[in-house]
């Protein structure tokens, strides 16, 4: 049951975060569907590998604050098929993090507040989508919001999904109204290939935020919440795992999968068991649900594509709200690295791009370039700054 509970708040919890995404850098509705499936077999195939052969409660999930920066990253020269060669990108960056140990150290050695500050700017304009889709579409939205604080109050992780599932509602009575229907064709999975090609302006702009994000936000606390739970993450076998189920989605149309990080508790807590040498069942299962989740997939991308617009971004504002929040509250608390974090902050919130180059990207060197200005000044007096 935790593993089943893993992959159904996981999924419903984010899917619309990745269809947002998917669309905003240049997928058709069928190509979206198709990689919302390929993220599912590649989550639930990888997940169901880590677990059984570590015979550990590892779960894996698809990269959310990567799908949230897809959102604001905007169609790269090139489009779609150059924004799949930034995926592809992505996923030997992560393999090959697991197999280069300098790689990893220089991952981490990105300062926290900047890499939380490029998270919290890029998350903004998504989170305000639910005020702004209540005066394009308020009969829809108000429901939603009304659910959501609901449920944040007597079950917090039930919020998003039933959110979700009160939108949804919502759609198919628009839709019987107006005597509009999804075509039958578009209910069934389906997976559809995308030639890649490659740019300077897709891996600046989205290869290499991507990859920082996925690492910094999920993987790496990913590795935390399983040692919070006694468990050592096989740090290179879930490198290799998650850079080669990126690597076979990518073409289809996944932007990047990784270790769970907040739903990874469920999965390695006490609630898959006292027996805490069995609790890696529970991510066996969460990967098997994943691979049935797939089926349904392309039928919930259908119904999200003939939601009136703001509806789809209202759900997926609310599901990064905690997301949000906790980046913007890291990214802040060391006051010696707030100038630098704000300013990494307004840049990525700006959506700005140049030369072809999304807003992450500029937002990370303006942040590094300001605390590297400022670095004497933060120093505490007497030494040198670190």
């Amino acid at each position: 049951m935790a593993g089943i509970v893993t992959a159904l708040v996981g999924f419903t919890s984010t899917f619309a975060v990745v269809l947002s995404g998917l669309r905003a850098v240049g997928a058709n509705p069928e190509q979206a569907s198709s990689g919302l499936l390929a993220l599912c077999l590649a989550v639930g195939a990888g997940g169901v590998l880590l677990a059984w052969r570590s015979r550990l409660p590892a779960t894996l999930a698809w990269s959310t604050p990567g799908a949230a920066l897809l959102a604001v990253a905007g169609i790269p020269d090139g489009g779609w098929a150059a924004a799949v060669g930034a995926f592809l990108v992505t996923g030997v960056l992560i393999a090959v993090t697991g197999m280069v140990r300098p790689l990893g150290r220089l991952i981490s050695s990105i300062p926290t507040p900047l890499a939380q500050a490029m998270l919290a700017g890029v998350l903004l304009p998504l989170c305000i989508a639910p005020v702004e889709a209540l005066q394009t579409a308020p009969l829809l939205v108000v429901p939603v919001l009304l659910c959501w604080l609901v449920l944040s109050r007597f079950a917090p992780r039930w919020s998003v999904p039933g959110a979700l599932a009160v939108a949804l509602a919502g759609i198919v009575v628009q839709l019987v109204v107006e005597g509009r229907a999804v075509p039958a064709d578009g209910l069934l999975p389906a997976m559809e290939w995308a030639t890649p090609s490659w740019s300077l302006g897709a891996v600046a702009g989205i290869a290499l935020p991507l990859y920082i994000v996925t690492m910094a936000s999920q993987n790496v606390p990913g590795v935390a919440v399983l040692g919070s739970f006694g468990y050592r993450a096989p740090w290179r076998a879930s490198m290799l795992v998650t850079g080669a189920g990126t690597l076979l989605a990518a073409p289809f149309g996944g932007h990047a999968i990784n270790l769970a990080a907040l739903s990874a508790a469920l999965a390695a807590g006490e609630e898959a068991g006292a027996d805490r040498g069995r609790r890696w069942v529970a991510g066996v299962v969460s990967g098997l649900a994943y691979l049935l989740l797939g089926a349904f997939s392309a039928g919930l991308a259908a119904l999200v594509a003939a939601a009136p617009q703001g509806v789809l971004e209202a759900v997926a504002g609310l599901a990064l709200l905690g997301t949000l929040a906790g980046s913007a509250a890291s990214a802040l608390a060391e006051p010696g690295e707030r100038t630098g974090a704000v300013v990494t902050f307004l840049v990525a919130a700006s959506g700005m791009s140049f030369m072809g180059i999304g807003a992450a990207f500029w937002a990370l060197l303006a942040g590094l370039l300001v605390r590297e200005f400022l670095k004497d000044r933060n120093a505490p007096p007497g030494k040198a700054a670190r």
